[in-house]
C-alpha cells in the first residue's frame, strides 16, 4: 500500500475514534432530556336537529304457477308503483332497486310411512324491492298508504336522515373540543399545574344515534289512509383526543 493512502487510512480511523464518544454523549444527552409533561383527555360533542329526508324500504311479493305469471304480476304491480311515485315528485335518483329475486315454492309432504318424501314444486315467488329517499317528509305517510294500495305488500322500514348534516357535525365537534379544553382545566387546576398549548389534536368517530325505525309487514288490506309517522330527532354524537402541555 502507498505510504500516502496508509496516512489517509490511518488519519480517517482516528477521526472516526474521535467523534465515537461525541455522539455517544450526544444520544446520551437526548435521553437524559426529560419528557414534556403533558395531559391527554378525551371530549364528547353532540348536536341534535330533525331530519329532512327518509329512506324507506318497500317491496312487492307475488306467488303464482309459473315464474313467468309471478314475474308478470309483480312487474306490473312494481311498475304501477313507481309511476305514483314519479307522480308524487320523487327523482329518479331517488329510487333504486335493492334487491330482486324468483324463487321455486315447494310443499314437503309428511312422511306417514317413515320414508323420505320428495319435495313437491308448487308454484314461484317473484320479489322486488325497492329503496326510496323521500325529501319532503310531509308526503311520507301517503306515499306508503298508496304504495301498499297499489300492490307493495313488504317492507316498511324507514330510516330518517339529514341530506346535509354538515352543521351539526360542525357544532357537535365545538362542543367536544370545548369539554376536552374543560376537562383538561380541571385536571391541571387539581393537580395545582398551569395548562399549556395544544400538541395534537384527533378526532374518533362521528357516528349519528340510532335512527328512529318503523318495521311493518305490509299488506294491501291493513293500509289505512294518512299512515302516522314521526321523525324525532337524529343526533349526531363526535370524540376528540386532545393532548395539552403541562407549563411548568
Amino acid at each position: 500500500m502507498p505510504l500516502r493512502k496508509t496516512r489517509d487510512f490511518a488519519f480517517s480511523t482516528l477521526l472516526a475514534a474521535a467523534l465515537l464518544p461525541l455522539a455517544a454523549a450526544g444520544a446520551l444527552a437526548q435521553e437524559a432530556k426529560p419528557r414534556e409533561a403533558v395531559v391527554l383527555v378525551t371530549g364528547e360533542g353532540h348536536s341534535s336537529i330533525a331530519p329532512d329526508m327518509a329512506i324507506v324500504t318497500l317491496a312487492v311479493v307475488k306467488q303464482s304457477k309459473t315464474a313467468r305469471e309471478a314475474l308478470d304480476e309483480n312487474s306490473k304491480a312494481m311498475g304501477a308503483v313507481l309511476a305514483t311515485l314519479k307522480d308524487a315528485g320523487i327523482a329518479e335518483r331517488d329510487l333504486q332497486t335493492s334487491g330482486f329475486s324468483i324463487q321455486p315454492q315447494y310443499n314437503y309432504p309428511n312422511n306417514n310411512n317413515g320414508q323420505p318424501q320428495p319435495p313437491e314444486l308448487v308454484g314461484y315467488q317473484a320479489t322486488n324491492s325497492l329503496s326510496v329517499r323521500i325529501r319532503d317528509l310531509s308526503k311520507l305517510g301517503s306515499i306508503i298508504d298508496q304504495s301498499v294500495t297499489l300492490g307493495i305488500n313488504q317492507g316498511g322500514d324507514i330510516q330518517f336522515t339529514n341530506d346535509k348534516p354538515q352543521e351539526a357535525l360542525t357544532a357537535a365537534r365545538k362542543d367536544a373540543v370545548a369539554d376536552a379544553l374543560a376537562k383538561a382545566k380541571t385536571l391541571t387546576d387539581a393537580a395545582g399545574v398551569k395548562l399549556g398549548r395544544v400538541i395534537e389534536i384527533s378526532e374518533n368517530s362521528i357516528r349519528p344515534a340510532p335512527q328512529p325505525v318503523f318495521r311493518a309487514a305490509m299488506m294491501k288490506d291493513a293500509a289505512a289512509p294518512a299512515v302516522p309517522v314521526q321523525g324525532g330527532e337524529n343526533t349526531y354524537d363526535v370524540s376528540v383526543n386532545v393532548t395539552y402541555a403541562i407549563d411548568q
